[in-house]
């Protein structure tokens, strides 16, 4: 059954929340402009962009209009969770993250349930893939779980997206002309780029062991 819609948003603007919210929930990161004229068959991407507008003005999102997905959640609710929602249980499963890049992370919708370690609507996890991280003691098969968020510390242990929206696991690292993604694994050089886009920075580490 559809939410209705708050009483200070328009159906529409309820409508673009909604997408917006379950994005970031699933997937770990919000729309672009183009995905939601598209969900909406919305002919001009300026009608997009005057929704959203709507929506900061009212404190629902927060939104960088020169970046493609910046677009995050406030925390505010636009309407009241329902009963399966509360009862709901587990950590957001996003996927899986790749020793290099991999365009396989935040596509899964399934949940993990580590709620005796973690809780919070801002987490999320991710199945390492590969051995680029085992000296950091995470090996294949384990699972990490992330604070959603865009921006992290140097050397802090990051979920990053390049250009192409493929993902990784590494320590953050920028530099002055470009970003050094540093693996622990000393058999492994860094990755660098030009551009990167943190997603979320690791909190904590479920180890997979047989």
């Amino acid at each position: 059954m559809a939410k209705k819609p708050s009483s200070k948003l328009t159906k529409r603007q309820q409508e673009v929340y909604d997408l917006i919210s379950e994005l970031i929930h699933r997937r770990g990161y919000g729309p672009t402009v183009r995905e939601i004229a598209d969900e909406f068959n919305i002919a001009s991407p300026n009608g997009v962009v005057c929704h959203l507008n709507a929506l900061v003005r009212k404190g629902l999102i927060r939104r960088d209009a020169n970046k493609a997905r910046a677009i995050e959640l406030t925390g505010q609710p636009a309407t009241l969770p329902n009963d399966k929602d509360v009862r709901q249980r587990g950590l957001l499963f996003a996927g899986v993250v790749s020793a290099g890049f991999t365009n396989h992370a935040f596509e899964l919708d399934e949940r993990v349930d580590f709620d005796q370690m973690f809780h919070g609507q801002n987490l999320f996890v991710l199945r390492v893939k590969g051995d680029s991280m085992i000296e950091a003691h995470i090996a294949d098969g384990d699972f990490v779980i992330c604070r959603s968020c865009r921006t992290a510390e140097k050397g802090e242990m990051v979920v990053a997206l390049n250009d192409e929206n493929e993902a990784t696991l590494k320590y953050w690292h920028p530099e002055r002309n470009r970003i050094r993604l540093q693996p622990a694994n000393s058999s492994m050089a860094p990755i660098y780029v030009k551009r990167a886009t943190v997603r979320g920075v690791v909190v904590g580490v479920v180890r997979n062991r047989v």
